[in-house]
């Protein structure tokens, strides 16, 4: 998996060539489920305000650390494959509209899957970092996504932007983040 992810982040093009296999979604949802648990765990660990502030989520039994696994749970189990595959679905219907030829779902899946690379960084308490690693993960699906579905960048772009704004922007945090530099940025 730490192969996968070197990959990716260095060579997103001989990545989707190779890495993507027809019929098989496991890889890619294991390794969009590690990311998952690793922006959790981090911002558990950094910012538990941004997860269990403002009484979002009850602390169970008066432990933080049995509510972190708790969350640690829901985010594996649930909430990542569920999110995967929804975006997943959103994605094939836009490629429906821009792609005549493409890939099948189990590809796509894939491909949004691997494209959460950079987001193992995306809780890192640093104002832009999670900007940083929505556009680049933004880069790395628009990418995955003309490789394996066999169209331009600019289809790709075009089917891509939305499903790119509900992971990356909102589920990682890089709209909020974007903000917030922009407020310091301005003043």
């Amino acid at each position: 998996m730490v192969r996968a992810w070197v990959e990716v982040l260095v060579r997103p093009r001989r990545f989707f060539q190779n890495g993507v296999a027809p019929g098989d979604q496991a890889p890619g949802l294991s390794f969009a489920i590690a990311i998952a648990l690793i922006y959790v765990g981090g911002l558990l660990s950094t910012q538990p305000a941004r997860v269990l502030g403002d009484d979002r989520i009850p602390v169970l039994a008066d432990s933080v650390g049995l509510t972190a696994v708790f969350i640690g749970l829901v985010t594996a189990v649930v909430a990542a494959p569920a999110m995967l595959h929804l975006v997943s679905a959103i994605q094939t219907v836009l490629l429906m509209f821009t792609v005549d030829d493409r890939a099948g779902v189990s590809e796509t899946v894939q491909v949004v899957g691997y494209a959460t690379a950079p987001c193992v960084f995306a809780w890192l308490p640093i104002p832009g970092v999670a900007a940083v690693c929505g556009l680049y993960a933004t880069g790395l699906l628009i990418v995955g996504l003309a490789v394996v579905h066999r169209t331009t960048l600019l289809r790709a772009g075009l089917a891509g932007v939305l499903p790119a704004v509900l992971v990356f922007g909102v589920v990682f945090g890089g709209l909020v983040d974007a903000s917030a530099v922009a407020e310091l940025v301005a003043g």
